[in-house]
């Protein structure tokens, strides 16, 4: 039996909360398109102070923002960028164009082509989120992308030099101290000083995310990526203050980030809420953390591995932590999710920055039709045929007929035409 044993807000509420969101976002999204910059620096005065005289930064500024930096900090950036390119380089690599001839004569296949343009949001309003730059600026980069164009907004009244650092040694062609919805509306509807990109990336907000889906169709998007969701699963095998670490870890992004523990252990429960109430005590960021766990996090006891793979793959989250005896179970059986941490030796810390695969996830439960960013997600594969004047004649009696059954007599026509003319040969 599957049991909640501490719940968060209910559905009503997070519907009420969602719908003020988009409301919002509409209006702004709405003053972006019709009056473009103006727009722009209103909002961005508005929403964080910040009104320079432009928001691109110059060459100066960005190696300015690059010097100002410790020697171990860029060492840092750099090992974090060379890890997240391997990994990047490798799935670029199992991408492959095809041809082939699949009946006499006709020959088909497909090609991968990057996106020519993307916009890369990197949040950085209350953390700077100098991770995010790597996981969307490099892996557009990996993917072929020729423009990428990269915003954050301002932090501790400036543009922050580490964000910048890394979002230049990424690959960024333009980059912009710009933050919210009207970074992601400037970028997307495209401005006097700003034009516009093909696809947005990047995690951010509910507001973020929010504009995100309103601009989907005008341009492309990755995912729906808004505040960070993380999944424990966890047995007695594992202990109270490692599950109370990665749940409030994660649960520090922001007062709306759900943080769940999913168990068959009693005890283990007992343990964790004790460890989360001793931490809060020292965390630096508890006042975060903490209302995140009040409002949004959740225990859920099962009785069985089986139970909690069922509550598992139905809450699709973000990021799964498996703690268990046997983590590949959940390897071998689980199918939503976004990222899965496999063992008591790795975190979700580690992926967010540092080991090699993107952080940029579905959340949502979005991770039961999408998995995370990639550089597959900035490539558009794109198919073509070849036919041979046998083929042609071949294939068009088919098609003939198949148009005829569906009453589509231009397209039978097509067929037609060139039944008559290269039949005969």
């Amino acid at each position: 039996m599957i049991r909640q044993v501490k719940s968060g807000i209910t559905a009503d509420v997070a519907r009420s909360l969602a719908d003020q969101v988009k409301a919002t976002v509409e209006g702004i999204l709405a003053d972006i398109e019709a009056r473009g910059d103006a727009a722009v620096r209103e909002l961005s005065e508005k929403f964080d102070r910040w009104q320079p005289e432009r928001f691109r930064l110059s060459q100066a500024e960005i190696d300015a923002s690059v010097d100002a930096l410790p020697e171990r900090t860029i060492e840092d950036i750099r090992f974090a960028q060379a890890q997240i390119r391997r990994f990047a380089e490798i799935q670029r690599a199992a991408l492959r164009d095809v041809e082939e001839e699949t009946f006499p004569g006709v020959i088909l296949g497909h090609r991968n082509i990057p996106v020519a343009s993307v916009g890369c949001y990197v949040p950085g309003g209350k953390y700077p989120m100098v991770a995010s730059a790597h996981m969307s600026v490099l892996t557009a980069k990996v993917a072929g992308v020729a423009r990428v164009i990269a915003c954050a907004p301002p932090h501790g009244g400036g543009h922050n030099d580490a964000i910048v650092a890394a979002m230049h040694l990424a690959g960024a062609d333009e980059i912009y101290c710009l933050g919210g919805v009207q970074a992601v509306g400037a970028m997307a509807i495209g401005t006097e000083t700003v034009e516009a990109v093909d696809m947005l990336v990047g995690p951010g907000n509910a507001y973020v995310a929010e504009a995100k889906r309103q601009l989907f169709g005008r341009v492309g998007i990755d995912l729906l990526a808004g505040p960070t969701e993380t999944l424990v699963i966890a047995d007695e095998s594992c202990d109270g203050e490692l599950v109370a670490t990665d749940l409030l870890g994660q649960a520090e992004h922001g007062p709306t980030s759900p943080a769940i523990l999913l168990t068959n252990s009693q005890t283990l429960i007992d343990e964790t809420m004790a460890e989360i109430d001793r931490q809060l005590q020292t965390l630096e960021t508890a006042d975060v953390a903490g209302q995140a766990w009040r409002d949004y996090g959740q225990i859920i006891l099962c009785d069985t591995e089986a139970e909690m793979l069922a509550e598992a793959d139905r809450l699709a989250s973000e990021h799964v932590q498996v703690m268990t005896r046997n983590p590949d179970y959940f390897l071998d059986h689980l199918t939503n999710y976004g990222a899965l941490f496999l063992g008591q030796e790795t975190n979700v810390s580690y992926g967010d920055k540092v080991i090699g695969t993107n952080h940029t996830l579905p959340t949502q439960r979005a991770a039961r039709y999408t998995g995370g960013l990639w550089v597959g997600k900035f490539i558009k594969t794109c198919t073509y045929q070849k036919v041979s004047p046998e083929a042609t004649a071949t294939i068009g009696e088919y098609c003939s007929r198949l148009c005829a059954l569906e009453g589509f007599a231009g397209h039978k026509a097509q067929a037609d035409v060139r039944v008559a003319r290269y039949g005969n040969r």
